[in-house]
């Protein structure tokens, strides 16, 4: 099994004046920094008019799914029927997209069935990070 798992998804921006209804975006999981998932957008759909990639926990997607969560940058909610809200604070501004909830739930699943939640901490590679750290402090 590879140690990364990446999923297209469908995001529908919400915007006063839309410039693109819905956007293709990536969310990425990797084993190596197991409790990080990644959402990237593509220049066409940022304001910048560059790729953006957001960083946040999978524990506030997986939470976010089925109730509110999240008090910083970002924030994830279930949005009516079968969406999701994930809100992005920058200070730019802010930006929210929907989901489906059942793409969010087949990508948790994935990277479950990788890194079992409670067990992220098996597959982190410490003394390669402290190496890391500590290589420009002499």
């Amino acid at each position: 099994m590879s140690p990364v798992i990446e999923q297209a998804v469908r995001a529908r921006v919400i915007a006063a004046v839309p410039r693109m209804e819905t956007v293709p975006a990536t969310l990425r999981y990797d084993r190596s920094d197991p409790f990080t998932v990644y959402m990237s957008f593509p220049a066409p759909a940022t304001l910048e008019g560059t790729d953006v990639t957001w960083e946040f926990a999978r524990e506030l997607l997986a939470t976010g799914v089925d109730g509110p969560a999240g008090a910083g940058d970002v924030r994830v909610r279930p949005f009516g029927y079968g969406r999701t809200a994930l809100e992005f604070h920058a200070p730019e501004g802010t930006a929210m997209v929907h989901l489906h909830t059942s793409e969010l739930r087949r990508f948790l699943e994935r990277a479950e069935a990788l890194v079992p939640a409670g067990h992220e901490h098996l597959y982190l590679d410490l003394d390669h990070d402290l190496t890391e750290l500590l290589r420009d402090a002499r």
